[in-house]
């Protein structure tokens, strides 16, 4: 697959984490509310709208980084918080007793085998041309 479509198709998950990204900069209730939770108060607001929105747009620059330098590394990466953020929603589920957020469970495994194909192919077209 030429590495211009991987580049492009590699940025879609990115697109999706930064919308979510720039939700919680700039519409912080709403987006907690499109997550299933509350919008918190205090201390707890701070963190809430710090790590989701760091996590969202830390996503989203790994992406992108990755698909303009064509490196898959970074997808990776990238791949890496998505995966995680599934297998850690499961053992909330399991162990502390969290609702089971299938539909996002689903959307995070998607993206993470989507960013994994395109590191891999990426990575793999890398290797062909040298």
């Amino acid at each position: 697959m030429k590495k211009n479509i991987l580049r492009v198709v590699s940025t879609f998950p990115g697109f999706l984490m930064g919308i979510n990204g720039i939700g919680w900069l700039v519409q912080p209730e709403e987006t907690a509310k499109g997550l299933g939770m509350p919008l918190l108060d205090g201390i707890g607001r701070s963190t809430q709208i710090g790590d989701f929105g760091a996590f969202f747009l830390g996503v989203t620059i790994l992406v992108f980084v990755g698909a303009i330098r064509a490196q898959g590394h970074w997808l990776y990466s990238a791949a890496l918080f998505l995966g995680a953020a599934a297998v850690i929603r499961v053992f909330a589920a399991l162990v502390h007793d969290a609702g089971m957020a299938t539909e996002f469970i689903i959307a995070e495994i998607v993206m993470t085998i989507w960013l994994v194909v395109c590191a891999y192919l990426m990575d793999k077209s890398d290797s062909s041309n040298a």
